[in-house]
């Protein structure tokens, strides 16, 4: 009977050491990260944000107000403007859609245009673009972003987009070098895309995207309806500026919806991102197959494309010794984040309501604390390394053009106890942290801690002259233009 006994106490014991084991307390990431008092001192009007992790969320919080003209507060269900996330999920949709039979991204765009065509173009007389490289930036358009539009205000058709008779331009979209040979970061041609898919089926992207993408997943304050339509969300956040007030109605309209007219929650973008995490390792993914999670999370493009970048996700920086898919948004007044890991389903997403100087500084502390906190750690990017040798160290050692995001911020190589770091501006803001050690791999490549492509350095009078970038089968190489001291 004793022994009975002690079973029994064992087991009750165990049961409820995994019960408490699955009820892991979070609570202190509201104490760490402290979005109250921020919200005061930026003068931020509100601020939803969600992590999740091993594919489940596990933290959700909601500070302040929807608008400054009203105390009604954000709650779970607030959608924002999510500005440019909206391209991950327009490549998304195409992707599914492409898998289900209806389209071929690898076929020119043009031939599914009924409204505009594609500009002559010296760059395309050989090859017309596809929509994968419209997709991943390397079509070679222009139109970087737009500009919002509100209710009473004329809104511009897409074709008047195109044409280049908006704010912000004055000329027809147009291509700056041949496609496929570089990148660029075109919201004009997200807009082709829209355009394509609408003329193709006779629907809205938004009916579209609801109908392949947002009803299967079940997300109910997910929509790229747009406040001037019937259908839009009831329960959204208004932008604001720079002093905390309403941007004339609050609610921004944007035409080109593929580029930037996403309406959604941070709940709801963490269950588009585990469901993509669910899908790369093949299981519990019920809309998106593991093979459409895999090419829209491929690096495709490398040369001038700001670290790396895949079909809508940015795939430039690594945390935590972790590969991780990402995108940011940024429209006058609101913006947010969502990233997720490639492997293990951690990750967050947030949302805030105010412009640039209000909501960065929320976003990067809030981002910067969730990272430390955590104890997330991949061993994904890890190689066996080595000394490095004492006349590579001198021959590496000084303050050059950025050679990591081309971006033409000044990048140094310094040593510190012994050790190489690399400080610069880009890895400060998105990381916090301006000194990254460079170590040597066993295979004679290099790497920047957290920074996810291998570097291999060419070398001229005793200085480092360029360095190859290497991601997966990709390599483009980047000049070290040394500056003085």
């Amino acid at each position: 009977m004793k022994t009975i006994s002690y079973i029994s106490l064992f087991l009750l014991f165990f049961t409820s050491f995994q019960v408490f084991a699955q009820k892991k307390n979070y609570s202190f990431l509201t104490d760490s990260l402290k979005i109250e008092e921020q919200l005061e001192k930026y003068k931020l009007p509100g601020f939803s944000v969600v992590v999740f992790e091993n594919y489940k969320i596990v933290y959700s919080n909601q500070f302040g107000v929807k608008s400054a003209n009203s105390p009604e507060r954000i709650d779970e269900n607030t959608a924002f403007s999510t500005a440019s996330i909206s391209k991950p999920i327009t490549a998304l949709l195409c992707y599914i859609m492409e898998e289900k039979g209806l389209i071929n991204l690898d076929e020119p765009i043009d031939k599914h245009l009924k409204r505009w065509h594609l500009p002559k173009s010296k760059f395309t007389e050989k090859k017309s673009p596809t929509w994968k490289q419209y997709l991943n930036h390397t079509a070679g358009t222009t139109q970087s972003g737009f500009e919002d539009h509100y209710e009473g205000e004329k809104i511009p058709t897409l074709v008047e987009s195109l044409l280049g008779k908006i704010p912000r331009y004055d000329k027809e979209i147009e291509f700056t070098f041949e496609p496929g040979t570089d990148w660029q970061y075109s919201g004009g041609g997200y807009t082709i895309i829209q355009m394509a898919l609408e003329d193709t089926f006779n629907k809205s992207i938004a009916e579209l995207a609801k109908e392949h993408l947002f009803s299967p997943l079940g997300l109910k304050n997910t929509t790229m309806i747009q406040p001037n339509e019937k259908g839009f969300l009831t329960n959204v956040a208004s932008v604001h500026d720079k002093d905390g007030k309403v941007i004339k109605t609050g609610l921004p309209i944007t035409p080109q919806v593929g580029p930037s007219g996403l309406w959604s929650t941070p709940t709801d973008l963490a269950k588009i991102a585990m469901e993509m995490q669910n899908a790369l390792r093949n299981k519990n993914n019920k809309v998106i197959s593991h093979n459409v999670a895999k090419k829209v999370t491929e690096v495709t493009a490398l040369k001038n494309a700001v670290g790396g970048w895949s079909y809508g996700w940015q795939k430039s920086f690594g945390y935590n010794d972790y590969d991780w898919f990402t995108c940011n948004g940024s429209n006058t007044g609101v913006g947010g984040t969502v990233m997720g890991t490639m492997k293990d389903g951690n990750g967050f997403a947030f949302l805030a309501n105010g412009e640039k100087p209000n909501r960065f500084p929320v976003m990067g502390a809030t981002q910067r604390k969730i990272l430390s906190l955590m104890n997330w750690e991949g061993k994904t990017m890890r190689e066996k390394t080595q000394e490095i040798p004492s006349n590579l160290k001198k021959q590496l050692i000084g303050t050059y053009d950025d050679f990591l995001y081309a971006q033409g911020m000044e990048t140094k190589i310094v040593e510190k106890n012994n050790r190489l770091y690399v400080e610069s501006e880009l890895l400060d803001h998105f990381k916090g942290k301006n000194d990254n050690e460079l170590v040597y791999l066993k295979n004679g490549l290099f790497r920047v801690i957290d920074y996810p492509n291998l570097l291999q350095f060419d070398f001229k009078d005793g200085k480092a002259r360029s360095v190859t970038l290497k991601r997966d089968n990709l390599t483009t190489t980047a000049q070290m233009a040394i500056k003085a001291k």
